[in-house]
């Protein structure tokens, strides 16, 4: 009778909660998961309010080698740019990325942004920009939060790559977003792009087999059904970090499988060229049989996953070292 009874109540307690139009969840009631590092941590600050959504951030601070203004790697999460969050950091090979840079003295702060979800409106241009902001945010409070304004890195995979390459590529103040942040100042030392496109513009980039039939898979997450098609080119080259490369950019690490049908290899070895017309500082590790997010395809991925890792590290901490 008494389990008969807890069961009627809880029963009555969710139709309560729907009819306040707070619907039940079973998402809800799971704890959300953060990078474990046994360091000290800044969770969910709030580095911008924008339509009524606060956007938040998580900063990990060095579990070794810390200083008194510590270099910061921020990580952009991947998910077509409509999906993830920023505890994508907490696990697969971004959480052991992440690890090892707390090892070797660097901060890791992981950033959410807004998401290209069906009818809000919120366009690819947006999750630059709200990056960017974090970015400015980190910078405006880096001495209350412990950070090096002058020892900024950035890091982040498929469609947070493409985002990285973007933090890293433009000045501070391009594409502003909050008002109060657009004057912050910092520079960036170098990033790692995994499997993120590098041009809009050239759409065969994703055309991964050159079938005739290809079609436009992210336009749609750049241009928006209100956009004028006359500026079609425009916004498709804002969004292409290929389009900011100079002599003097901070260097750039693009990773990407062969086998990759998403992002294809197609983008990083563009980029390569690109970067060799101008003399930027571009490298490129290519991945033998992997596909998107390193999915081994046919045969064992080469390097592996522990070697992209040391060698994502190794970038880091040789950039670090070369700038001081």
């Amino acid at each position: 009778m008494k389990y008969l009874t807890r069961i009627l109540a809880v029963f009555v307690a969710s139709c309560f909660l729907l009819a306040q139009g707070e619907p039940v969840s079973r998402a809800e009631s799971k704890p959300r998961r953060y990078l474990e590092t046994g360091g000290e941590r800044k969770l969910d600050l709030v580095y911008k309010k924008v339509l009524q959504k606060q956007l938040a951030l998580d900063l990990y601070y060095p579990i070794a080698n810390r200083e008194s203004s510590s270099p910061v790697v921020i990580y952009t999460h991947g998910g077509g740019w409509a999906a993830g969050s920023k505890l994508n950091i907490s696990r697969g090979v971004h959480s052991k990325v992440a690890l090892k840079l707390l090892e070797a003295g660097f901060c890791v702060a992981s950033v959410d942004y807004r998401l290209c979800k069906k009818g809000t409106g919120v366009m690819m241009r947006d999750c630059v920009i709200d990056s960017k902001d974090a970015v400015r945010y980190l910078a405006n409070h880096a001495e209350s939060l412990g950070l090096d304004p002058q020892r900024f890195f950035a890091f982040g995979d498929s469609a947070g790559g493409q985002i990285a390459q973007m933090i890293l590529l433009t000045d501070s103040g391009a594409l502003p977003g909050d008002p109060q942040l657009v004057e912050a100042t910092y520079r960036m030392v170098a990033g790692v792009s995994f499997y993120g496109p590098c041009d809009f513009e050239k759409e065969e980039l994703f055309n991964h087999d050159d079938r005739p039939d290809f079609r436009d898979r992210f336009g749609p997450r750049i241009l928006g059904s209100q956009t004028d098609p006359a500026d079609k080119l425009r916004l498709y080259r804002e969004m292409s970090p290929v389009r900011y490369l100079e002599k003097d950019s901070a260097p750039l690490l693009m990773i990407q499988g062969d086998q990759d049908t998403t992002i294809p290899v197609k983008h990083a070895r563009y980029m390569k060229e690109k970067a060799d017309e101008v003399q930027a500082p571009v490298e490129v590790l290519i991945i033998e049989n992997a596909g998107h997010n390193w999915r081994r395809v046919n045969a064992p991925i080469k390097p592996t996953t522990e070697q992209i890792v040391e060698q994502t590290v190794q970038f880091f901490t040789r950039q670090l070292e070369e700038k001081e």
